[in-house]
C-alpha cells in the first residue's frame, strides 16, 4: 500500500488561528503534506474550499481525496490514522485531559477570541483588555500551570511531549504576544518552549514575510483609521 497523500488547505498564516493548529501539530510531528494557502475572504478562497468541503471553512485535511474539515476532527483523523506518532499522551487520563483542554480551546474563550485575534505581525499591547478577556487569560494561565506542574518531568510542553493540545494553545501564545499579556514564570516557560519548535518558528516567519492586510480581522485597524 503506497503513502497517504495528504493535503492540508490553510488561510493567511498572519492571521488563521484555526489552520494553524492542524499545520504545527503535522509539521511537528513529521508528516509529509502538501500545502494549499488560500487567501481569505477572497473568491479563491471561496471557489476552492467549495470543492473539498460543504463548510466553507480552513483548516480542511485531504487525505487520499478524502476531505476532513475543521482543525479537532483532523487531530483526531491524523491520531487514528498514525497512532505512533503520538498526537495525543499515552497515558489514558492524561489522554482524555488532553482532549478536554483541547475541546475547551475549539468551543471556549469567546471574549479573548473577539476581542484579541490574531494577527502574528503586529504588537497592540493592552488592546482588547476588558473583564471577560482578562477572566479567559486567567484560566488559561491557571490550565497552564497545572498541566505543566503535572507533566514538568516528562518534558517543556503541556504533557510532558509535544502533543495535539500544544498545537491548540498555539495561536493563544501568538496573542499573548500581539497584545502584550504579561505571564508567570511557569508559564512564560511554557510559552518560550512553543516558540522554540522549529515548526512554530516557521511558520511565524511565513506570517511575518505575508504582508497582507485582511480588514475582516482586523476590525481595531478600521476604528482606528
Amino acid at each position: 500500500m503506497g503513502e497517504t497523500r495528504l493535503t492540508l488547505f490553510i488561510g493567511n498564516r498572519n492571521y488563521s488561528s484555526w489552520s494553524l493548529r492542524p499545520w504545527l501539530l503535522m509539521r511537528q510531528l513529521g508528516l509529509r503534506f502538501e500545502e494549499r494557502k488560500l487567501a481569505l475572504f477572497t473568491d479563491e478562497f471561496r471557489r476552492e474550499l467549495a470543492a473539498v468541503t460543504p463548510a466553507g471553512r480552513v483548516p480542511v485535511l485531504v487525505a487520499d481525496g478524502f476531505p476532513v474539515w475543521d482543525s479537532l476532527a483532523i487531530a483526531e483523523f491524523l491520531a487514528d490514522a498514525y497512532p505512533e506518532l503520538g498526537v495525543w499522551p499515552r497515558d489514558a487520563k492524561a489522554r482524555a485531559r488532553a482532549r478536554c483542554v483541547c475541546a475547551e480551546m475549539h468551543a471556549g474563550f469567546q471574549a479573548l477570541r473577539g476581542r484579541m485575534p490574531v494577527n502574528i505581525e503586529a504588537r497592540f499591547p493592552g488592546l482588547g483588555l476588558n473583564p471577560q478577556v482578562q477572566a479567559d487569560i486567567d484560566r488559561i494561565a491557571s490550565m497552564w500551570s497545572g498541566l505543566r506542574s503535572e507533566h514538568a518531568a516528562g518534558g517543556p510542553f503541556l504533557f510532558g511531549r509535544f502533543s495535539a493540545a500544544d498545537a491548540f494553545y498555539a495561536p493563544v501564545i501568538t496573542r499573548f504576544d500581539t497584545y502584550g499579556v504579561e505571564l508567570d514564570p511557569v508559564c512564560e516557560e511554557y510559552r518560550k518552549a512553543v516558540h522554540a519548535l522549529p515548526a512554530m518558528r516557521e511558520w511565524i516567519a511565513a506570517a511575518l514575510e505575508e504582508r497582507t492586510f485582511v480588514a475582516e480581522d482586523e476590525p481595531y485597524r478600521r476604528s482606528r483609521d
